[in-house]
């Protein structure tokens, strides 16, 4: 295609390379999330699998509720260390070009 058609369909594909290159690179990443003062500390890749689980000695001291919690607070700080990246990498990828919502390129 020739003309600002042409132009716009390539910056679209150019666009959709530079998501799936930003997705490949979230994936590899990993962050890590912690509770109680470092107490438990949570591993996940950048696809949100847990890769790694630390749960300090004193910690193992403490009733099971609270430790259930330690748990879930670390897996969720990992988390939105994982979605700001991802934000981060996305917004770059783009140009910070706003995207319409439902709009995926392709991916």
């Amino acid at each position: 295609m020739k003309g600002p058609l042409g132009q716009l369909m390539r910056q679209a594909q150019q666009v959709q390379d530079n998501i799936k290159r930003a997705q490949d690179e979230v994936a590899k990443l990993e962050a890590t999330g912690e509770s109680g003062a470092g107490m438990v500390r949570v591993t996940l890749d950048g696809k949100h699998q847990a890769r790694k689980v630390e749960i300090a000695p004193a910690a193992l001291q403490e009733d099971k509720e609270f430790l259930e919690d330690l748990i879930a607070a670390a897996i969720n700080d990992a988390s939105q260390k994982i979605d700001a990246i991802s934000k981060d990498k996305m917004a770059a990828a783009t140009g910070g070009m706003q995207l319409p919502p439902g709009l995926n390129l392709g991916l």
